[in-house]
């Protein structure tokens, strides 16, 4: 009876506020009959939008790897023959970093096929399962099994499971799943907060201040505006026009993007496919080698000068709006040697990222927003004009530190070319090694060690060159832990652009995450924590769980936050994907809140249900913190990549968890 009233219970609650129980997929089932003997069966999955799931034919690797998706047909007593393989389509192909290997998927709608010839004419029906998992950009959910019953002369259901067979005993094993956690009305799940193009738009913006400090831009400020405020007939028109080519000058820069959108409409992979071709990375690679041999000053990079001087002839003849527009494209043709670099960095950077076309215009607009602001800004106030500094040789240094950054992104570029097809010429270690070089180079520069062709004699070293190579070798020796096998080998402030931790030249010990002391077992972590009388983090996570891992990476391995698991709290790792199978006497059917019956077959099967089950969500990663008694110390959490939110989110867990053991002792 309690069983069942459980159940009850559980229903009502799915539909609280509360619930973040997804179900993403659903799943279509159909039998085409080719002749008296020959049948197709069709399984056709169709996504929510951002969801994807796995093609059948991911490698097979002891590594962390994707869940790929099985069909299993039951014909233990021969009735009919596979005719070749379950059959999916072409799908997305692309490398990921994570994983380090190229993964396949499906978005949208997916349909797979099966042939198959009868051996028995009399049959009438094919019992099939599908076992799959899937993803969206923050999240996979536990892999699940879905039955159907294929009806040779009707249509195809999806075999729910009899719940008549559902024992006793398996109702029992089912309740111990159940461990009753208390608090949710104090701590009550939290909403998702959606993303923003906020932080790639002041990138952007940082990149075209950047660029106004070389000597292809900065002089041109002054030039610029005076012709403007100067040559109109009145300073109205004059401040006006001097406006309107600021905005032109941002225009410009925005539209450049829009061909990436097209692409993207396209298909939505293309960009994510482009950053991870091995060619075009070793491209990217080639062209900022050759950008920073240009900023060192070896040579110029210019557009023809033919497409400049035209412009340059319409601007003056055509006049009006049209000629300030053909003003504005002459000064971004005419500044390419200078903001090309820059211009190659970010879309570099987009097409390497999640948002893609979308991030590239934010970082488009931001970009020309400050190249733009100046002209507007000096147009209203000519007074300020007489601040700016005289352009000299503090622009060409400007130019050859520009030149140091595009040679330490080269190698980004070709880190991802490395990664994708494995050369292990680019391990972490040698590539903060690479950075370790360009930085004291760099250093060496600034403090007048190194001159270049552009460089006149330095007679006194600026304040300026001095703070700027300051704070190089500082970053040298931020890089230097980088090198080493120790906690401080994971550089935060680098997160993205070495070689991932793994990637490296020293041989890691499998112990965990981070080798911390994970508990694999609910019930052996609960004991543990009596024992030590410490709270209790329960990690729902899975082997192919991509965002498990960069937390684990990125945000676990913060000095002290692995301080804290480590000694603060009784960790217990439940994996929700582990297709271990459980001992013959464990395993049980669980009756779900939707009627169907899901066997408890594996160790996976058992901590997704358990999950579902005490916390109504389904995704990983996943993080609970209780005490021993089941009482939530905190609000639940999900992926969170800001470090000081999930340390201040373990702090509060541990203060609360103080206050019950203060309170228990009086």
């Amino acid at each position: 009876m309690r069983y069942f009233l459980l159940l009850l219970t559980t229903v009502l609650f799915s539909t609280s506020l509360f619930s973040q129980t997804l179900d993403p997929i659903k799943w279509e089932a159909k039998v085409e009959k080719e002749s008296e003997e020959i049948y197709t069966l069709f399984f056709t999955a169709i996504l929510d939008k951002g969801w994807h799931l796995y093609s059948q034919n991911e490698p097979e690797t002891d590594e962390i790897a994707p869940t790929p998706t099985e069909f299993t047909f039951n014909n233990s007593e021969n009735t009919y023959s596979l005719e070749g393989r379950t059959v999916e389509p072409k799908g997305i192909e692309k490398y990921d970093n994570i994983f380090e290997m190229d993964v396949k998927y499906f978005e949208k709608e997916v349909t797979f096929f099966q042939r198959i010839k009868l051996i028995d004419k009399n049959l009438r029906s094919i019992k099939a399962e599908v076992f799959f998992s899937v993803c969206d950009d923050e999240k996979c959910l536990a892999p699940e099994v879905i039955e159907f019953n294929l009806s040779l002369t009707g249509g195809a259901i999806e075999n729910k499971g009899d719940i008549s067979s559902i024992t006793a005993m398996d109702r029992t094993k089912s309740e111990a799943l159940d461990v009753s956690i208390k608090g949710w009305d104090i701590y009550p799940q939290e909403d998702v907060k959606d993303k923003s193009y906020f932080t790639i738009f002041i990138l952007g913006f940082l990149g075209g201040l950047i660029a106004l400090l070389t000597p292809c831009v900065f002089p041109m400020i002054p030039l610029t505006v005076s012709f403007f405020t100067k040559g109109a007939k009145d300073r109205k028109k004059g401040t006006f026009n001097a406006i309107l080519y600021g905005f032109f000058i941002f225009a410009i820069y925005l539209l450049l993007s829009l061909p990436f959108h097209v692409l993207d409409s396209l298909d939505p992979e293309i960009l994510n496919n482009i950053s991870t071709n091995v060619t075009l990375n070793i491209l990217f690679f080639v062209i900022f080698i050759v950008f920073a041999i240009s900023f060192f000053g070896y040579f110029e990079i210019t557009l023809p000068a033919s497409w400049s001087n035209s412009l340059d002839s319409k601007a003056n003849s055509i006049g009006g709006v049209v000629g300030v527009f053909f003003m504005a494209l002459t000064l971004a043709l005419v500044s390419f040697s200078c903001t090309g670099p820059i211009l190659g960095s970010l879309l570099g950077g987009s097409l390497s990222s999640d948002g893609g076309a979308m991030q590239l215009s934010f970082g488009m607009g931001g970009f020309g927003l400050a190249l733009a602001l100046p002209f507007g800004l000096f147009a209203l106030f000519p007074n300020w004009l007489n601040s700016l500094p005289k352009s000299g040789g503090w622009l060409n240094t400007v130019k050859v530190v520009l030149g140091f950054i595009e040679l330490a992104l080269a190698f980004k570029f070709l880190s991802n070319a490395d990664l994708v097809e494995h050369w292990g010429i680019l391990k972490r270690e040698i590539f903060i090694g690479i950075w370790i070089v360009i930085g004291i180079a760099m250093t060496l520069y600034l403090f007048g060690k190194i001159r270049f062709p552009h460089d006149g004699p330095l007679q006194k070293l600026s304040a300026a060159r001095k703070t700027l190579g300051a704070l190089t070798l500082v970053f040298v020796i931020y890089l230097l832990p980088g090198l080493t096998n120790t906690a401080y080998a994971n550089l935060k402030l680098l997160s993205g652009f070495p070689p991932p931790l793994f990637y490296s030249v020293y041989e890691k010990e499998a112990h965990g995450p981070l080798g911390l002391n994970a508990y694999t077992d609910f019930e052996e972590g609960v004991k543990a924590a009596k024992l030590q009388n410490k709270p209790i983090m329960i990690d729902f996570t899975g082997w192919a769980c991509v965002n498990c891992r960069k937390m684990e990476e990125q945000v676990w391995s913060y000095p002290e936050i692995i301080d804290i698991l480590k000694n603060k709290y009784v960790l217990i790792s439940l994996y929700v994907d582990d297709r271990k199978e459980l001992p013959e006497e464990e395993r049980f059917k669980f009756l779900k809140p939707d009627g169907r019956v899901k066997k408890i077959r594996t160790i996976g099967d058992k901590w997704a249900t358990f999950q579902t089950l005490n916390f109504e969500n389904n995704s990983q990663p996943y993080y609970v913190l209780i005490d021993t008694e089941m009482n939530l110390l905190n609000t639940t959490t999900a992926y969170t990549p800001d470090t000081n939110e999930y340390l201040k989110w373990l702090k509060t867990g541990l203060k609360n968890f103080n206050k019950k053991q203060v309170l228990i002792a009086k």
